[in-house]
């Protein structure tokens, strides 16, 4: 009897122990699972806080491209501004050069026309059938009476191959008329009579040479040009000028003489001229 209940106690001891083993085996699989769970969820909380941190970075990223991009655009425009004003500068400063340009030939243009584009015949030359139509030309004002404003003389000399050549009487008087320009003479001594309405206003050489319709440049007076041998020079007062001498000015008592001739001859050109009294 005692050796069976020894012999049965056995068995019942070795299934306590196996259901204690299975329950240690259930505690340590559940800590297992409960590890498990928590590295799980802090890899899951870790992920959005990476996430959280790559979108911030984005952001950061991005207001970047747009203030750079913004900047860029200021540049563009910035510089399309100053093309913008150097190619309109540019476009004044060309205007303002070609205006310039047109101005002075223009200027260049009047100062010889008056005489630059008249008759070419050869000397004496006689008044023009049409007395005024050369003043015009010359832009010189023409009325009934001799204007009283300015009032003085000057006297021309034109020596041509040590000829003196007459200037004619009745330059820019029309007698058919009764008109007269403000620039003429009376009679063939060369006195030229400025009497004018105006104040202040140049007259040149060029002017009674375009009355005359004769012809004055630098290398020519009517159909008389300068060559190898051949010379046209001016004076004023005796002393010789340079330039073209249809620019000389006519001034109140001032001798001017144009002397033609042989290159290297010496003729005696006047250095005064006696006015009569009263002129």
């Amino acid at each position: 009897m005692s050796s069976k209940k020894r012999s049965s106690a056995k068995p019942r001891s070795q299934s306590g122990r196996s259901q204690s083993g299975r329950s240690q085996s259930a505690r340590s699989q559940s800590g297992k699972s409960s590890s498990a769970k928590a590295a799980s969820g802090g890899t899951r909380t870790s992920g959005k806080a990476q996430s959280g941190t790559g979108r911030t970075a984005d952001k950061r990223a991005s207001a970047r491209e747009r203030v750079a991009a913004a900047r860029a655009a200021q540049q563009r425009r910035e510089r399309m501004r100053w093309l913008i004003t150097f190619a309109a500068t540019g476009a004044v400063v060309v205007a303002l050069g070609v205006g310039a340009t047109l101005a002075i030939m223009s200027n260049n243009k009047k100062a010889a026309h008056p005489a630059a584009d008249k008759g070419t015949g050869k000397p004496p030359w006689p008044l023009p059938a049409d007395s005024l139509a050369g003043a015009r030309a010359a832009g010189l004002a023409i009325a009934p009476a001799e204007g009283t404003t300015t009032h003085f003389h000057t006297h021309l000399d034109l020596l041509v191959n040590g000829q003196k050549v007459t200037v004619p009487a009745n330059l820019g008087i029309s007698t058919a008329s009764g008109m007269l320009a403000e620039l003429h003479t009376h009679d063939d001594t060369g006195i030229l009579h400025i009497e004018s309405p105006s104040t202040n206003k140049r007259y040149t050489l060029a002017q009674v040479f375009s009355e005359w319709n004769v012809r004055l440049t630098p290398t020519q007076i009517g159909g008389l040009t300068t060559d190898a041998t051949h010379t046209l020079t001016a004076y004023v007062d005796g002393k010789q000028q340079t330039g073209d001498p249809a620019a000389i000015q006519l001034t109140p008592h001032r001798e001017i003489a144009l002397v033609y001739g042989a290159a290297g001859a010496k003729p005696q050109v006047p250095s005064s001229y006696k006015f009569p009294e009263g002129l």
